[in-house]
């Protein structure tokens, strides 16, 4: 790697204790929230508060665990770079859906997180299975259905940050004018610390914004903290603690979701790579990128054994590395240990639980809409023609529909009821299938160009 100016410190370079602790707890900073927020949303939503303690310390030590495994790149599995792993955004829709249907069938909250957990653990093998042929996965999912997937599960999440703002599901006073005032501070509080000139400020704006959110719902009673009635101080990672189950009705649209994803992580490791001044094409690059992948499906895997949620690669973490010029795979060790620390006390998961419902939907809402405006930038950079247009629209059209107008669906079989429900999983298939059926502008022309040939032909016949 040539050496840039704007890069302290290299891949492979140690830099001394206090620098490499300092830069670690800036990518910390920048991640915790959005590490724990999706067990938190899929734990408050599903009515599993009092599992939440420990499924929150299973996620940051996984997160560390799998942060770990990506910098070490052991053989052929990991990326080699700071590629902080975290619990995935993607996958909520999904899970929260699947945990519905058990929960309609009389599931309890052990019976729910069995399920899955095991969905967790079976769907990781598909990225692991994918990461053998990424060439050929980039060629089947375009930017443009990328695209589409990412919009989808950003305006689909909408509705889960609205309905914190208002107070939570099942609140008594919901839509309360106190609750959308307190969410309308916390998001005022992000916009303008993200619009700051100051590095520090930009960085923990959501983590700010939700701290004194916190104070302020409590200093003026609009939340009250609770605790389980047992909570042990150290948390133990149990394989399959709450047991196994599978269901074909909630891993298809987990499946597909896999196989989305697999693309972010691409992408985002894409984006590391340049920060850290690597190349971007090549066979060093495709062996990265396929690493990378590899050990984004089984840190996954690992997170279905013990009890957390899928794991993916986080693309805050690029900025931090971006803004401290550090790009020394070394940090992320520094960075597992803490997360494992935080982790490992469920103490500190009681403590987040009680945050209260308004503050996090002020804050969820954000996150949540900037996955949407990221997966518009991703449709932007392309040249959308009539052909493109058209696969949008449709798969728009199809995902948004069914999310809306859950009741058109009723009639269906319950597998592909199941399937369908999911916004996500709507548009992602259309995309998919009409981005296979309808030619590109280069195979159109290349069909004309034949047709042409045949007809000359017979003309000369």
């Amino acid at each position: 790697m040539n050496k840039q100016s704007e890069i302290l410190y290299e891949l492979d370079e140690k830099p001394p204790f206090g620098e490499s602790f300092t830069a670690a707890i800036q990518h910390v900073l920048a991640s915790f929230v959005g590490i724990i927020t999706p067990t938190l949303v899929i734990g408050s939503t599903l009515g599993l508060q009092s599992e939440i303690p420990y499924l929150i310390s299973m996620a940051l030590i996984i997160s560390g665990v799998g942060t770990a495994v990506q910098a070490r790149r052991y053989k052929s599995i990991g990326s080699g770079l700071i590629a902080l792993q975290g619990t995935s955004f993607a996958f909520l829709t999904a899970f929260i859906t699947g945990g519905f249907l058990v929960k309609s069938q009389g599931g309890s909250n052990e019976e729910i997180l069995a399920m899955l957990f095991g969905i967790t653990f079976l769907g990781a093998f598909i990225e692991i299975f994918l990461s053998f042929f990424i060439r050929y996965v980039k060629r089947i999912i375009t930017p443009l259905t990328t695209g589409i997937v990412i919009t989808t599960i950003g305006v689909s999440l909408i509705k889960v940050g609205a309905t914190d703002l208002a107070g939570g599901y099942g609140a008594e006073s919901f839509g309360d004018i106190s609750y959308l005032l307190l969410g309308a501070l916390v998001l005022a509080i992000i916009i303008l610390l993200n619009n700051s000139k100051n590095s520090w400020l930009r960085l923990s704006a959501i983590f700010i914004g939700i701290s004194v959110g916190s104070v302020v719902a409590f200093g003026f009673g609009l939340a009250g903290f609770t605790t389980p009635d047992k909570i042990n101080w150290f948390a133990l990672p149990i394989p399959f603690k709450y047991g196994f189950d599978f269901s074909w009705d909630i891993f298809i649209p987990v499946a597909l979701v896999y196989f989305l994803s697999t693309l972010e992580t691409a992408g985002d490791l894409t984006a590391n790579s340049l920060f850290c001044g690597l190349p971007i094409k090549g066979k060093n690059y495709i062996s990265r990128i396929k690493g990378g992948l590899l050990a984004d499906g089984i840190n996954s895997m690992l997170a279905g054994i013990f009890n957390t949620f899928p794991n993916t690669t986080f693309g805050q973490n690029n900025a931090v590395i971006q803004l401290t010029g550090v790009t020394s795979r070394h940090i992320a060790y520094f960075i597992a240990v803490i997360l494992i620390v935080l982790g490992a006390f469920p103490f500190l998961g009681v403590i987040l639980q009680n945050i209260p419902k308004p503050v996090l939907g002020g804050a969820t809402l954000v996150m949540f809409a900037t996955i949407a405006v990221a997966g518009i930038k991703i449709l932007s950079s392309e040249k959308i023609d009539r052909r493109g247009s058209l696969i949008i629209a449709t798969s728009f059209g199809l995902g948004f529909g069914t999310m809306l107008v859950p009741e058109a669906l009723q009639q269906l079989p319950s597998l592909l009821k199941n399937i369908l429900s999911s916004a996500v999983s709507t548009a992602g298939f259309t995309a998919i299938i009409m981005t296979l059926i309808l030619p590109s502008g280069k195979e159109s022309k290349r069909i004309n160009r034949l047709n042409l040939n045949k007809q000359a032909k017979a003309y000369q016949k």
